[in-house]
């Protein structure tokens, strides 16, 4: 996942309280599962990473969330490192057979991750708790502790939160003006929002170490390569109404679970669910 834009509400008593767009960035080669509810653990709706057994963005019908960037330092990257997308899976599994003790919390999970932070490649890691209102971040890159997110429209890329890429502020732009619009904007739109493939001008590109070409290619919201690119993009919503929490999830996927990519997406799934309701 390398572009998530989402609008964090949480005071709201009725409308949206968090809204989400976000495209997944990966080889086209890896072997990835779409968005589905879990047969090992039904509770998780998630994509999954069918190498490294995590995922990269996910929900669950008690209200948890979780979503993982990678930051990007190529010449900090360990081919040995342990694979960043079971820190998702973990908080999303909690309570599932076999998972163990985990924090109950936001931020106590967040800490806990941070203890051994360094033993992955760079990530940025949101995790959430609609239900507590509580959404937290952390980065183990650089001098940085887990926080709790404040209300606002957020973004991040492959650097650290809110850092302003020309793709995280057109989209976060975007995102927020839809957002205005009200809580019923279609999930459609927002999935539009991200497949975007324009590139930023060189004068605008960052410098994260890779060859230039390369910096032009990703510097798209809707990365198009002949190995790498957007795999899919996920919109997502989460409504109050009369106390109770609700969420909507669309994914358009390029894959349609046969690990083969076709373009454009085509291959869609969409999920409404009642947080705290029984299957």
């Amino acid at each position: 996942m390398c572009l998530i834009v989402f609008d964090w509400r949480p005071h709201a008593t009725d409308g949206a309280l968090f809204t989400l767009a976000a495209n997944r960035d990966e080889f086209l080669r890896r072997a990835t599962e779409p968005m589905q509810w879990w047969s090992d653990a039904p509770d998780v709706l998630a994509g999954r990473d069918l190498v490294g057994g995590g995922t990269w963005l996910g929900m669950t019908r008690g209200g948890r969330f979780a979503a993982l960037t990678n930051y990007r330092a190529p010449h900090e990257t360990r081919p040995d490192a342990p694979t960043r997308g079971t820190l998702v899976s973990r908080w999303l599994t909690i309570g599932s057979e076999g998972t163990g003790r985990v924090p109950d919390t936001p931020l106590d999970y967040l800490a806990e991750v941070a203890h051994d932070g360094e033993m992955y490649n760079g990530f940025n890691l949101v995790i959430g708790d609609w239900k507590r209102r509580e959404l937290a971040w952390y980065c183990n890159r650089g001098d940085r502790t887990p926080a709790l997110l404040p209300e606002g429209t957020h973004g991040i890329s492959n650097a650290v939160l809110d850092t302003p890429w020309p793709k995280l502020v057109r989209k976060r732009a975007g995102l927020a003006e839809l957002a205005a619009g009200g809580p019923d904007v279609p999930l459609e739109q927002l999935i539009e929002l991200m497949r975007d493939p324009r590139v930023a001008l060189d004068s605008e590109l960052p410098a994260t170490g890779i060859p230039l070409e390369r910096e032009r290619a990703l510097s798209a919201a809707f990365i198009e390569t002949p190995e790498y690119g957007t795999r899919g993009t996920t919109a997502l919503r989460v409504r109050v109404n009369g106390g109770q929490l609700s969420v909507e999830a669309h994914e358009r996927s390029d894959d349609d679970g046969s690990h083969r990519i076709a373009r454009p997406g085509a291959f869609e799934r969409h999920e409404r669910f009642a947080v705290g309701a029984a299957r």
